[in-house]
Protein backbone atom coordinates (compact mmCIF):
# COMPACT_ATOMS: atom_id res chain seq x y z
CA UNK A 1 0.00 0.00 0.00
CA UNK A 2 1.44 3.49 -0.98
CA UNK A 3 1.43 6.50 1.52
CA UNK A 4 -1.08 9.19 0.33
CA UNK A 5 0.21 12.80 0.39
CA UNK A 6 -0.93 15.11 3.20
CA UNK A 7 -3.35 17.53 2.49
CA UNK A 8 -1.58 20.87 1.06
CA UNK A 9 -4.59 22.79 2.84
CA UNK A 10 -4.83 21.60 6.28
CA UNK A 11 -1.96 19.26 6.56
CA UNK A 12 -4.14 16.29 7.77
CA UNK A 13 -2.49 12.70 6.91
CA UNK A 14 -6.57 11.12 6.56
CA UNK A 15 -6.84 11.95 2.60
CA UNK A 16 -7.77 8.89 0.37
CA UNK A 17 -8.24 9.00 -3.65
CA UNK A 18 -10.89 8.35 -5.47
CA UNK A 19 -11.05 8.45 -9.42
CA UNK A 20 -8.09 10.20 -9.59
CA UNK A 21 -8.32 12.95 -7.16
CA UNK A 22 -6.91 13.04 -3.73
CA UNK A 23 -9.58 14.01 -1.33
CA UNK A 24 -9.36 15.51 2.79
CA UNK A 25 -12.79 14.38 4.73
CA UNK A 26 -11.57 17.17 7.37
CA UNK A 27 -11.41 20.34 4.93
CA UNK A 28 -13.02 19.00 2.08
CA UNK A 29 -9.90 20.01 -0.03
CA UNK A 30 -9.34 18.08 -3.58
CA UNK A 31 -6.72 18.11 -5.88
CA UNK A 32 -4.96 15.55 -9.09
CA UNK A 33 -4.18 12.60 -7.80
CA UNK A 34 -1.16 13.33 -10.73
CA UNK A 35 1.31 15.87 -9.34
CA UNK A 36 0.91 18.35 -6.58
CA UNK A 37 -2.07 20.77 -5.96
CA UNK A 38 -1.96 24.29 -8.10
CA UNK A 39 0.66 22.46 -10.05
CA UNK A 40 -1.91 22.75 -13.45
CA UNK A 41 -3.07 25.70 -12.79
CA UNK A 42 -6.79 25.43 -13.02
CA UNK A 43 -7.39 27.64 -10.03
CA UNK A 44 -5.11 27.30 -7.37
CA UNK A 45 -6.07 23.68 -6.85
CA UNK A 46 -10.14 23.60 -7.14
CA UNK A 47 -10.81 20.73 -9.12
CA UNK A 48 -14.22 21.39 -10.94
CA UNK A 49 -15.88 18.68 -13.52
CA UNK A 50 -18.34 19.21 -16.32
CA UNK A 51 -21.28 16.71 -17.02
CA UNK A 52 -19.13 14.52 -18.90
CA UNK A 53 -16.49 14.11 -15.90
CA UNK A 54 -14.03 16.18 -18.03
CA UNK A 55 -12.10 18.27 -15.73
CA UNK A 56 -12.54 21.98 -16.08
CA UNK A 57 -9.74 24.75 -15.62
CA UNK A 58 -9.93 28.06 -15.97
CA UNK A 59 -10.12 29.69 -19.44
CA UNK A 60 -12.17 26.65 -21.02
CA UNK A 61 -15.28 27.38 -23.08
CA UNK A 62 -18.19 25.57 -22.09
CA UNK A 63 -21.94 25.56 -23.66
CA UNK A 64 -25.18 24.86 -21.49
CA UNK A 65 -26.62 21.45 -21.50
CA UNK A 66 -30.08 22.17 -19.34
CA UNK A 67 -32.28 25.34 -19.27
CA UNK A 68 -31.04 27.16 -15.98
CA UNK A 69 -33.46 29.54 -14.41
CA UNK A 70 -31.85 32.53 -12.52
CA UNK A 71 -33.16 32.43 -8.71
CA UNK A 72 -35.11 35.44 -7.82
CA UNK A 73 -34.98 36.55 -11.54
CA UNK A 74 -36.85 35.71 -14.76
CA UNK A 75 -33.84 35.12 -16.60
CA UNK A 76 -33.22 31.75 -18.35
CA UNK A 77 -29.76 30.32 -19.63
CA UNK A 78 -31.05 28.16 -22.48
CA UNK A 79 -29.69 25.25 -23.17
CA UNK A 80 -26.75 25.45 -25.91
CA UNK A 81 -25.64 29.02 -24.99
CA UNK A 82 -21.41 28.81 -25.09
CA UNK A 83 -19.64 30.45 -22.50
CA UNK A 84 -16.17 31.51 -22.94
CA UNK A 85 -13.67 31.93 -20.60
CA UNK A 86 -14.90 30.17 -17.82
CA UNK A 87 -12.79 30.73 -13.93
CA UNK A 88 -13.46 27.95 -11.21
CA UNK A 89 -14.53 29.28 -7.88
CA UNK A 90 -14.77 27.35 -4.70
CA UNK A 91 -17.90 26.73 -2.91
CA UNK A 92 -21.29 24.76 -4.58
CA UNK A 93 -21.46 27.14 -7.60
CA UNK A 94 -18.01 26.87 -8.80
CA UNK A 95 -17.79 28.11 -12.00
CA UNK A 96 -17.56 32.31 -12.29
CA UNK A 97 -18.48 33.20 -15.95
CA UNK A 98 -20.05 36.30 -18.25
CA UNK A 99 -22.87 34.59 -19.84
CA UNK A 100 -23.60 36.45 -23.43
CA UNK A 101 -26.76 38.34 -23.24
CA UNK A 102 -27.08 37.92 -19.21
CA UNK A 103 -23.79 38.67 -17.53
CA UNK A 104 -21.74 37.84 -15.14
CA UNK A 105 -23.03 34.39 -13.19
CA UNK A 106 -22.02 31.60 -10.66
CA UNK A 107 -22.80 28.47 -12.56
CA UNK A 108 -22.51 24.52 -11.49
CA UNK A 109 -20.26 22.49 -13.34
CA UNK A 110 -22.92 19.64 -13.20
CA UNK A 111 -24.62 21.69 -15.76
CA UNK A 112 -22.08 22.24 -18.30
CA UNK A 113 -20.20 20.44 -20.82
CA UNK A 114 -16.37 21.51 -21.84
CA UNK A 115 -16.32 22.61 -26.04
CA UNK A 116 -12.65 20.60 -27.42
CA UNK A 117 -11.53 22.94 -29.91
Amino acid sequence: MTALPPCPKCQSAYTYEDRGIYNCPGCGHEWPATGEAGESGDGGGIVARDANGTVLKDGDTVTVIKDLKAKGSSTVVKVGIKIKNIRLAEGDHNIDCKVPGIGPMMLKSEFLKKVTD
